[in-house]
């Protein structure tokens, strides 16, 4: 990166780089825009930004990986979407501008070892790492910065996310989870059995509907809560609710679906956390395979190819449980494998996806890293 970024920008300033890495969640799918319980880790893939001052007032942003840059004033608070990849930076530029932050003139080089469409926040990742490289050192309250860059994507780019993907790209802690609340902005980290390793495996398909649905999905948990409000007004998202209150209140059809998924997941990740506690792994991975059905029957966003890469899994010796992670229509499983089986698994999820789609998944052990950060380039 320091020789392309010479070549780009010239070899007058030495850039200084800052990371931030992707995750995967191990459970709690599309409970954070319901202010309920996540439960990610974040990823040693991250993505990498190189910077220094520019003396034209202008940001000059280019992605080593695209083959493709662009320029845009240091002044942003007037800035509009350009509709591709560049959104997320200048949409975070303009959420610190907002905020008080002067945005400094600079040259800018990306690269992102998370894949795009896998279901593994590239967006968070490239978002944190522009807002950590705009900051340059300078202090930032760091909750503060996954709610400027969640803001960032719902305002400026047009996705209404929950703040998940941003958090943990932030506050990820190396060995541990993270529980998230949603609604209280507050975590903990959460140690993991050490004899259980965690797979990803991309299914190298993310279909179109994946936007349109996520938006879809928002907007039908809000219908959900305005109807169950109607009996128990104390409900504020989906988070507060319970089972019983959708016959009560009348809730049917694809919305009843839609709220009995999240009621439901919030409620795994709770048990999750104590069976992972007390170390109980084929309990850990039966909640898997019960949250994964949930996305599949209720919440209807897998796919065929997700919902084959899952029964695969459990087919395969050592592994505990499997299911769709991210926000769904493609992208990634997470797996829970025993780590002496995690060779064949690897071998044998490959060869089956491989024989059904023609396709070679990219299968990676995840392990639980650190938040972003500055990074020595030496």
């Amino acid at each position: 990166m320091i020789e392309q970024f010479r070549t780009l920008y010239g070899a007058a300033r030495e850039p200084r780089f800052y990371r931030a890495p992707g995750r995967v969640n191990l459970i709690g799918e599309h409970t954070d825009y319901n202010l309920g319980f996540v439960l990610p880790i974040a990823l040693d893939m991250a993505c990498y930004v190189a910077c220094a001052p520019s003396d034209d007032g202008q940001l000059h942003v280019y992605s080593l990986d695209r083959k493709e840059g662009f320029a845009f004033d240091s002044n942003v608070l007037n800035a509009k979407p350009r509709r591709d990849w560049t959104d997320y930076v200048i949409g975070v530029a303009q959420g610190l501008a907002r905020r008080g932050v002067s945005i400094t003139p600079m040259n800018i080089a990306l690269h992102s070892e998370v894949p795009e469409g896998s279901g593994l926040s590239s967006s968070a990742a490239l978002e944190v790492s522009s807002a950590f490289a705009m900051l340059d050192g300078r202090e930032f309250n760091k909750v503060e910065i996954a709610k400027l860059c969640q803001q960032a994507e719902i305002e400026f780019v047009g996705m209404p996310c929950g703040i998940m993907d941003q958090y943990i790209s932030v506050c990820g802690q190396k060995n541990r989870a993270i529980e998230i609340d949603c609604r209280s902005l507050e975590h903990r980290a959460v140690a993991l059995p050490e004899d259980v390793a965690i797979f990803a495996v991309n299914s190298m398909v993310k279909h179109e509907l994946a936007s349109s649905a996520y938006a879809e999905r928002v907007r039908e948990c809000r219908e959900a809560v305005e109807l169950i409000r109607g009996k128990h007004p104390e409900v504020e998202s989906l988070r507060d609710a319970k089972l019983e209150y959708l016959d009560e209140a009348g809730v049917t059809g694809i919305l009843k679906k839609r709220a009995r998924h999240v009621i439901t997941e919030n409620e795994r990740v709770e048990q999750f956390l104590v069976e992972s506690e007390a170390g109980n792994l084929a309990e850990m991975g039966e909640l898997f395979v019960s949250s994964h059905r949930s996305m599949q029957f209720d919440y209807e966003i897998s796919c065929e190819e997700i919902d084959f890469l899952v029964d695969a899994a459990l087919e395969i010796d050592g592994v505990y449980g499997s299911r769709m992670t991210g926000g769904g229509f493609g992208g990634c499983t997470v797996n829970l494998v025993t780590p002496e089986k995690a060779a064949a698994f690897e071998k044998a999820i490959t060869r089956s996806y491989k024989d059904k789609w023609g396709v070679d998944p990219l299968v990676f052990r995840c392990v639980p890293s650190e938040g972003a950060s500055e990074v020595a380039s030496r």
